[in-house]
């Protein structure tokens, strides 16, 4: 008896997960997180109104979803004033980057972004063969000429850029970007996540003509619209690389009762108003909280903090291990010197109040 017959590009390549979950860590330490500050996940939730129309949509989920997201596509268009036909919708963000590298990336291909970045976009281009070129950040910024500039020298067809960035938080003004974009190689295409942009101040998002074709832009409702779970992102940009997606995408990856939540989500514009106001008073209670362990923080446009250890990563892992044996989950960067912070997403009162009992703990543990 043989097994299945493996390309060599996937025998090559170690099974492996970009994050661990926070709950393979509460079934690895027997017991639950009294609370999940780790994954940036929306603690404040999604509208009311998302809720009702997601349950009301679950007497329907026998049927399958739109496969062109037409309704929510429709509204998406109007709410960002461009045409339909600039948007595809998908499985969160992370659906989306896998579906753009397939598109472009093959073999051998180049691809450039910052070290550190976010892992899971660097998963799928090492899933379909890409070479990664890898530039470091810039006073905990991602460097968008230092990009540019690589991806010239590599000749690279796609670069990676987050505004806001995860996981420093940090943020570039819109136009300068739009600075940067003047440098991008011909032939290449710049994807430009902006998860985080709806917590980031005026001007961060760059003045770009939807039909730029060297730019596509990706949004999500996992973060300020506090529907992580339900797994609905969509991009933006010129028609025809939109219209690409049609050629690989899943057509009903999108279930129906997602699609309803996220329509739903949009049109709630006070409760997105709450949730930007809450999560600004949270990052305004960790930063108070670092300062009254004497540890500083990075300012942020998102809706977690990095806060500054004052020491290197070891240091900063101890107190993480610290913070997670005390039920408080977090992460933190995974390359040096960002590797000096932890990172915490934005949470409750209650939230608040573990942080502010067991940091000061977690951090002598650490100094021992």
């Amino acid at each position: 008896m043989t097994g299945p017959r493996y390309t060599d590009l996937t025998q090559s390549l170690p099974a492996n997960v970009p994050f661990v979950g926070p709950e393979e860590q509460e079934r690895n330490r027997g017991a639950p997180f009294d609370a999940r500050l780790g994954a940036n996940e929306n603690v404040f939730g999604p509208s009311p109104e998302a809720i009702a129309a997601m349950q009301e949509e679950a007497a329907r989920i026998w049927q399958y979803g739109d496969p062109t997201s037409h309704e929510l596509r429709q509204a998406l268009a109007a709410h960002l004033n461009v045409a339909a036909e600039n948007i595809v919708v998908g499985e969160g963000i992370d659906g989306l980057l896998g579906y753009l590298v397939r598109l472009l990336i093959a073999p051998e291909d180049a691809v450039v972004t910052s070290d550190g970045a976010y892992p899971t976009f660097n998963y799928h281009v090492t899933g379909f063969g890409g070479v990664l070129h890898k530039v470091p950040y810039r006073d905990d910024h991602e460097d968008p000429a230092a990009l540019m500039s690589k991806a010239a020298e590599v000749g690279a067809k796609l670069i990676y850029l987050a505004n806001p960035d995860n996981p420093m938080g940090t943020w570039h003004e819109g136009a300068q970007i739009d600075r940067a974009l003047d440098q991008i190689p011909d032939g290449c295409l710049l994807l430009l996540d902006e998860a985080y942009v709806e917590f980031a101040p005026d001007g961060t998002a760059p003045m770009i003509d939807v039909n730029d074709a060297r730019v596509i832009r990706m949004r999500t409702f996992s973060k300020a619209y506090g529907m992580a779970g339900a797994r609905v992102g969509y991009a933006l940009g010129a028609a025809n690389l939109i219209r690409s997606f049609d050629k690989i995408r899943n057509h009903f990856g999108m279930n129906r009762a997602a699609q309803a939540g996220a329509l739903a989500a949009l049109q709630d514009h006070e409760w997105l108003a709450e949730t930007q106001a809450n999560v600004a008073l949270a990052r305004d209670e960790i930063n108070r909280i670092a300062e009254e362990n004497g540890l500083i923080t990075l300012p942020s446009a998102t809706n977690f903090v990095a806060v500054d250890c004052g020491a290197d990563g070891d240091f900063a892992r101890k107190v993480l291990a610290a913070l997670v044996a005390r039920g408080l989950f977090v992460r933190m960067p995974f390359v040096a010197p960002q590797d000096r912070c932890i990172r915490i997403s934005c949470g409750r009162a209650d939230d608040m109040a573990l942080l502010a009992r067991v940091l000061p703990e977690a951090l002598a543990e650490a100094r021992r």
